[in-house]
């Protein structure tokens, strides 16, 4: 009797923490389609505490975070945690969407095709 009590809950608690972790990641997107990247920020710092068990969720996680970083015009910002997509996940399909995202910054002119930066030498 008391391994079932202990069962239910267990299996009551994870059942809370992904409830809560859902919760927070839909008012992210929510915040995101207002425009207010601050509150996305907030949720996304929510989901991550929740998260912290449930790696799968990060990559989603991180492509919001980049998206807003690029709607705030913080494109170098954006484009490294593109690159962490890519680099932790590369099998996910938002390393696929993180790739896209930094072929655009490329073409328009936010980002350096070559991602690292640029020394230039100067006449004395």
């Amino acid at each position: 009797m008391r391994f079932v009590l202990i069962a239910i809950l267990a299996v009551s608690v994870v059942g809370c923490t992904r409830w809560s972790m859902n919760h927070h990641l839909n008012n992210a997107y929510r915040a995101y389609d207002r425009g207010n990247c601050e509150s996305v920020m907030l949720e996304l710092s929510q989901v991550d505490r929740d998260s912290r068990a449930r790696r799968y969720i990060q990559p989603e996680v991180s492509m919001l975070r980049g998206q807003c970083l690029e709607r705030q015009k913080l494109f170098v910002d954006a484009a490294q945690t593109y690159q962490f997509i890519i680099t932790q996940y590369p099998s996910s399909e938002y390393a696929y969407r993180a790739r896209a995202r930094l072929d655009t910054l490329q073409q328009l002119g936010h980002y350096p095709a070559n991602g690292a930066a640029q020394v230039r030498r100067t006449a004395l």
